[in-house]
């Protein structure tokens, strides 16, 4: 099976289960051990990540996972802030959670991301 047809396979699973993607862009954030929206605490070690208000829905989606999509780089991450300065579908990860993606030094990428 050739890899577009994966692909398609893959996206077809995701409508018909009624996964919403969302793309938009990652940049990152220090944690450094303070408290989130959601209210715990998150060191920049950890696999978090912050939603914008959209997506952050009030903190019904704390502590829900999300799998982040870049360059053939995956990185499960949980939810544990609230981004004010995304805009919608865009997120904000900690350093351990980009450097899953990309390099610190690219700053900004453009990604995709579901629910788990």
């Amino acid at each position: 099976m050739s890899f577009k047809a994966i692909l398609s396979t893959v996206f077809v699973a995701l409508v018909a289960s009624g996964v919403q993607a969302y793309s938009g862009d990652a940049t990152y954030y220090y944690p450094n051990g303070g408290l989130g929206a959601c209210g715990a605490p998150s060191q920049n070690t950890d696999l978090v990540v912050a939603l914008s208000a959209d997506q952050y829905a009030g903190g019904s989606n704390c502590y829900r996972h999300i799998g982040v999509h870049y360059n053939g780089n995956f990185v499960d991450a949980t939810v544990v802030d609230l981004c004010p300065g995304c805009a919608s579908g865009s997120i904000d990860l900690s350093p351990s959670a980009f450097q899953q993606l990309a390099p610190l030094e690219v700053g900004r990428i453009q990604v995709t991301w579901d629910f788990e």
